[in-house]
């Protein structure tokens, strides 16, 4: 970025604001993330990019060789995430119960930053932003494979579960989640209007989704809880509804 300083003859020159390399990577990465979201990534150009940032093209090259490079960072950001919910799974806890914290962690999150996720996925579930969100949900995939594999061998070595082969199956479950999303969309829609509708609609899924985890690990009925305590989702689906307060306060 530049800025401009005055001559002692009343022009200016521009001054270049020097920051640490992680720092100018961070904000060029924030950038990418926020046009693509918003145009679509196919249709955001390097230049796009390069423009609203205020760097040269040689600056801006030094950290990004291509557009695909960009792409691949903000996956790799959204994976990086993830491992704060993959560190719950190395507790000192039985398999079964690292799981299901690891589930309960993905929900408090998933509450905490309800406003930052509502304005993600109006625009990331959008048809244009198809390859931006199959990368990242390959990226967040690679980083959570390994460890629910691991967790499902610890588990069969525990004598707990009864899954086989364990990267397969920890391949399955993720796959099982992610086939949730045209579910959780139209919730997400419904629940503006009426939560409690769009609370069913998850909640029989979801409850669907749960039976088949336990048959694919060899547990009991009722062992895993992918949603926890219906009041927990109850209370996601109302937050999810409500107006942006601070929206509506800056167009008045």
């Amino acid at each position: 970025m530049r800025m401009r300083r005055e001559r002692p003859d009343g022009s200016t020159a521009k001054i270049r604001v020097l920051k640490p390399p992680a720092v100018r990577r961070g904000e060029l990465i924030d950038c990418a993330q926020a046009m693509f979201l918003s145009r679509g990534y196919e249709r955001t150009t390097i230049n796009d990019v390069i423009m609203a940032t205020g760097l040269s093209k040689g600056a801006f090259y030094h950290y990004f060789r291509s557009k695909e490079d960009l792409l691949e960072a903000i996956a790799a950001r959204f994976a990086g995430q993830s491992l704060g919910f993959v560190a719950t799974l190395q507790a000192d806890r039985d398999a079964l119960a690292s799981l299901n914290l690891m589930l309960s962690v993905g929900r408090e999150w998933k509450l905490e930053h309800m406003r930052e996720l509502r304005a993600m996925f109006t625009t990331l579930l959008k048809p244009e932003n198809a390859v931006l969100y199959q990368r990242i949900v390959e990226a967040v995939f690679a980083v959570l494979t390994p460890a629910l594999a691991a967790i499902i061998e610890r588990g069969q070595a525990e004598g707990a579960f009864a899954a086989g082969d364990t990267q397969v199956a920890a391949e399955t479950l993720l796959w099982l989640s992610n086939g949730r999303r045209p579910v959780v969309i139209e919730a997400l829609v419904i629940a503006e209007t009426d939560p409690d509708a769009a609370l069913a609609m998850v909640v029989r899924r979801v409850r669907a989704e749960e039976a088949l985890v336990d048959r694919i690990l060899g547990l009991p009925p009722g062992s895993v809880k992918l949603i926890g305590a219906e009041r927990e989702l109850a209370v996601m689906m109302r937050t999810w509804g409500e107006p942006d307060h601070e929206t509506n306060e800056e167009a008045v």
